[in-house]
């Protein structure tokens, strides 16, 4: 694969992202320098993440990675879930972005698995 823009996880990393960017353009502006920037980190980390571990050519490194994009999805799951319960996001907003959280989550697993085989195929 000759770049980390053609992994379907980091689509939809990518996806995630700007989804988030839209999102955020409607909370409170007393939120601007809390929830507002801490989810937008998190949301952008998971796709440089991915991107990062793509560039280090090295298996264990990729698999690291794409661990901790995974945690900053998992994160930006979690603030969602305050903006839900601070009622910045409707159950809709909430349910669109809990399918692409778990349809990231699914390709991210996947492609950890991926890289694992190919790792033990080289060593074995």
């Amino acid at each position: 694969m000759a770049s980390f823009i053609e992994l379907e996880t980091w689509k939809q990393a990518r996806k995630i992202r700007m989804s988030i960017s839209d999102i955020v353009k409607s909370f409170p502006n007393e939120e601007k320098f809390r929830l507002t920037d801490q989810i937008i980190r998190c949301s952008r980390s998971i796709g440089n993440n991915i991107a990062e571990g793509h560039g280090r050519f090295h298996f264990q490194d990729n698999i690291r990675f794409c661990i901790i994009a995974r945690g900053s999805l998992s994160e930006t799951l979690d603030h969602m879930i305050i903006a839900r319960d601070e009622n910045y996001v409707d159950d809709a907003v909430f349910k669109s972005f809990q399918n692409d959280y778990d349809q990231c989550l699914k390709l991210l697993n996947g492609y950890i698995s991926f890289i694992k085989k190919k790792k033990n195929d080289e060593l074995g």
